[in-house]
């Protein structure tokens, strides 16, 4: 591993070539070290893939890049010259874009006014100070046909689908002169077609000599777009490699430390009782005659392309969403229109895609966090008082089953990694008895590592007697961990799958 005494604090960028590169690059907060001593080089025309566990360093890392926060020590060059941003726009200044995870279109804004936000075309004489609206869309236009995405650019961007809004952040990261591009996790959200037209113009945008940083855990991405990988741990920079010579497995050990020779558990089914049956139900937000069971000691997938209305399915079945025909029986009584409460105090919990909108109460500790699910049930004792020592020791359980820090317990989940976050909303789970788990997209931007362990989890709950659904994008998941699969296409179940049939061309079939 690279020690902070291989790599001096005020280190050279590694070649006069460098478009971008670091030396000695630490970030420090009061209660933890996030960066140490981590050199870093970005060349023209390549793309290099950061890759690490969550918490390991990479937010904090581009974040510094970016001039969103600023470094306790060490030093950042552009072109071989040292600088010291004073924030996003004096990156920017510089050529250097970044579009993070976390979005920041502002919702009540069209598509094009959030594209052009600061340099919107005016009038020219008398009108000029009115923003001209044919130009502002022309010129919104011209840049989503040159990245291949299909959008309206006169729709608000609170109204978009997550998939159009992260392309639209992507579009705004490529405003104005960019000589090196950052991406956290660009296609979380996008469909296969969508992510084909990120990858080509990431190729285009090579070509011209950008250069880009790019974050990601898929490592079929990695695979087909990395030119050089760099590997961080803890904090700090463990290896640098070409990508050609990176293996999975390599990978996966300089990561994590350790050898995960199998990412996806063997779950053994043992079908009992249907637990849940859903029959020919419609819902306002646009399912159609769907129907399915789910029964204990099994795995059950629900898959289908972005919108297809696969997560809107099991929202509707838990109550967030009207159903206006058709019949949801839960552990055998009609549970239809049961509110989301009463469906969780039943024995249903459903994990939401969302952890930071939907999930966590973010300015909460985990340890809270983790026993809302039960604060009216296990946790109250006589005259409506909580039991807190008694939340707090299921709290650490659940932790400890997630492999959930103590200290995280007991920090703000708001301050979490995603990874850890996700972790959070698992334990939720544990704390309560429940009956079916609906896991919806488990896995979204969680490391190797955490995605190891919430799949042996998944695995724990199915082996244990519980009914397990799996509703996820991720192909992978679909193939090597349900029992059945159903999926979906237009708001409808367009088939269902049973193992060993369930591959990636019958779900392919499907999907359309």
């Amino acid at each position: 591993m690279e020690s902070v005494a291989d790599n001096p604090l005020h280190a050279r960028p590694s070649t006069a070539a460098s478009l971008l590169s670091t030396g000695g690059l630490s970030k420090r907060y009061p209660s933890v070290q996030a960066l140490e001593g981590v050199n870093f080089d970005l060349q023209a025309g390549e793309v290099h893939v950061l890759f690490g566990e969550n918490g390991a360093g990479k937010s904090t890392l581009i974040s510094l890049l970016a001039g969103a926060i600023q470094p306790t020590a060490g030093r950042i060059f552009v072109n071989g010259e040292s600088v010291t941003f004073d924030g996003v726009h004096d990156a920017r200044a510089r050529g250097i874009s970044a579009v993070f995870q976390e979005f920041s279109l502002i919702p009540t804004l069209s598509v094009a006014e959030n594209l052009c936000l600061g340099e919107e075309p005016k009038h020219s004489g008398l009108m000029s100070r009115f923003v001209d609206r044919e130009a502002l869309h022309a010129r919104a236009r011209s840049l989503l046909s040159e990245m291949g995405f299909d959008i309206d650019v006169s729709a608000l961007a609170g109204q978009l689908s997550r998939a159009q809004q992260q392309m639209v952040e992507i579009a705004k990261g490529l405003r104005g002169d960019v000589s090196v591009l950052i991406l956290d996790e660009p296609t979380a959200s996008l469909t296969d077609r969508e992510t084909q037209s990120l990858f080509a113009l990431v190729d285009r945008l090579k070509a011209r000599g950008v250069g880009i940083v790019y974050i990601s855990h898929r490592m079929q991405e990695i695979k087909l777009i990395a030119d050089r990988i760099t590997i961080l741990r803890d904090g700090r920079k463990i290896s640098t490699i070409e990508a050609s010579a990176a293996s999975e497995d390599r990978l996966i050990e300089l990561m994590t430390g350790r050898n995960i020779s199998n990412i996806y558990p063997q779950i053994r089914a043992n079908p009992g009782k249907t637990v849940l049956e859903v029959q020919n139900i419609t819902s306002l937000n646009g399912v159609r005659e769907a129907s399915l069971y789910v029964r204990q000691g099994e795995v059950v997938g629900l898959a289908g392309l972005v919108g297809s209305g696969k997560s809107e399915l099991f929202r509707a079945v838990y109550g967030l969403s009207k159903i206006t025909a058709g019949k949801v029986i839960f552990d055998g009584n009609d549970c239809t229109q049961f509110s989301t409460a009463q469906m969780l105090n039943r024995g249903f919990f459903y994990l939401p895609p969302d952890r930071k909108a939907e999930g966590l109460v973010l300015n909460f500790s985990s340890q809270n966090n983790v026993v809302l699910p039960i604060l009216s049930g296990r946790l109250k004792g006589a005259g409506g008082w909580i039991k807190h020592r008694y939340g707090r020791k299921l709290a650490q359980e659940s932790a400890h089953r997630v492999e959930l820090s103590r200290r995280d317990l007991h920090r703000s989940s708001g301050l979490l990694s995603g990874g850890n976050q996700q972790k959070v909303m698992f334990a939720k789970g544990l704390t309560q008895t429940a009956c079916l788990y609906v896991f919806d997209e488990p896995t979204v931007g969680v490391d190797v590592g955490t995605r190891s362990t919430l799949y042996q989890l998944i695995q724990s709950l199915c082996e244990s007697g519980a009914a397990v659904v799996i509703i996820s994008s991720d192909m992978p998941e679909i193939l090597h961990l349900t029992h059945r699969t159903y999926v979906m296409c237009r708001g409808q179940i367009s088939g269902e799958l049973h193992s060993p049939d369930i591959n990636e061309s019958k779900l392919l079939s499907l999907f359309f």
